[in-house]
């Protein structure tokens, strides 16, 4: 089990849902957390909510320079980045008849290419620290539904993606892993957690604590995709 007291990290699309589960994990353990949203007074907002050694930023994944920006303002606060979480993610879902081409690159420029430029943003810190990333992917980058072909491609390329950077930096001590979890209740895809009938779901707190089990494990010891699912379904 390593020391997390005062260690440092990111958390992107971290003012609600999992992001929010998450950082209320790690500060739990003395970590200090970075969040981040496309409003800067929703990441604000959030910070309250969690408390002391918190730090809100605005940014949006689908710019590379908006990422370096966040990185510069962590290392200026708290002078290193030791974690990444990259967890902002999206959903269009429609057939391939009806899909737009904006909502296809939008999909595949957050779920995909944002989570690309989080890390080469963060890479540089990280290799300083021996970090740990964390990518948020979904079941559904292994199982394919009708009407998921944005969501399902994007999903698919992030478990592929982090597999194979995964490989790329072992050799530098950095931890890789992928979690893929199933039902959420979180604000995903416009919907609105419900306290009773989402009960059966996984919580945002139970994949804050599984982030927090995998950063607790061995150093020796490196579960590079993890998938997660509700014990039961919604009719059981």
């Amino acid at each position: 089990m390593q020391k997390l007291q005062d260690k440092v990290a990111l958390i992107t699309g971290g003012s609600k849902g999992i992001g929010f589960g998450i950082a209320e994990a790690l500060l739990k353990q003395g970590i200090k957390v970075a969040i981040t949203s496309r409003s800067l007074a929703s990441a604000e907002a959030a910070a309250q909510k969690l408390g002391k050694d918190v730090l809100p930023l605005e940014a949006d994944v689908k710019d590379f320079s908006s990422q370096q920006k966040v990185i510069h303002q962590i290392i200026a606060k708290w002078g290193k980045l030791d974690f990444l979480i990259a967890n902002a993610g999206i959903g269009h879902f429609a057939s391939i008849e009806d899909l737009s081409i904006s909502d296809w690159n939008d999909t595949i420029d957050t779920n995909l290419t944002g989570v690309f430029y989080s890390i080469k943003a963060a890479l540089p810190e990280l290799k300083k620290s021996t970090g740990y990333i964390f990518t948020i992917a979904s079941l559904a980058g292994t199982n394919f539904f009708a009407g998921g072909a944005a969501y399902n491609a994007s999903k698919f390329g992030l478990v592929g993606f982090t597999q194979a950077i995964m490989l790329d930096l072992r050799q530098y001590g950095i931890k890789v892993s992928t979690i893929m979890p199933g039902s959420v209740s979180t604000h995903f895809n416009e919907h609105q957690p419900d306290t009773e009938k989402d009960a059966w779901k996984i919580q945002p707190s139970d994949m804050g604590q599984m982030v927090v089990d995998l950063l607790n494990m061995h150093p020796r010891v490196l579960p590079s995709k993890v998938e997660v699912r509700p014990t039961k379904t919604a009719n059981t």
